[in-house]
């Protein structure tokens, strides 16, 4: 079996960490500022940005940058507070549309300030351009 490196595994240890830092500063932020959860917005924004504002539950899910373990609940929330609405599809009955409604596009929307700022407070302020740059370069590489 083949070991890895001492570093390659603190640089895993550090992503991960950071990862968790940055999601959980920010979501507090949302949260201090009455807005929903990132998980809202992240579902709101894959969907504003689908052809016809509409995907698959499981496109969704393949497509929000943060883990959804429970789409469907997530997707029941958003529907409840009118800002996506289920639909048949209409080639296979059994299958499901979620589109965003217009107030959902109207949420969205409003939500980015508050998201864009956080991200800048926790990330863009603590790092120099060239870093911000490099590391956008190398997380990259990653993915």
């Amino acid at each position: 079996m083949k070991t890895c490196p001492e570093t390659t595994v603190r640089a895993w240890v550090n992503l991960v960490r950071v990862e968790q830092k940055l999601l959980a500063d920010v979501e507090a932020e949302l949260k201090a500022a009455g807005c929903p959860s990132l998980a809202w917005y992240d579902a709101l924004l894959e969907l504003s940005r689908a052809p016809g504002g509409r995907m698959r539950p499981v496109d969704l899910e393949r497509a929000m940058l943060l883990p959804q373990y429970s789409t469907s609940r997530l997707v029941d929330r958003l529907v409840k507070a009118g800002l996506a609405i289920r639909q048949v599809c209409p080639i296979d009955g059994r299958g499901q549309f979620i589109e965003i409604s217009g107030e959902g596009r109207r949420l969205q929307k409003r939500l980015w300030p508050f998201y864009a700022e956080a991200i800048q407070r926790h990330l863009g302020a603590r790092l120099s351009r060239e870093e911000i740059a490099r590391l956008g370069s190398l997380l990259g590489k990653l993915v």
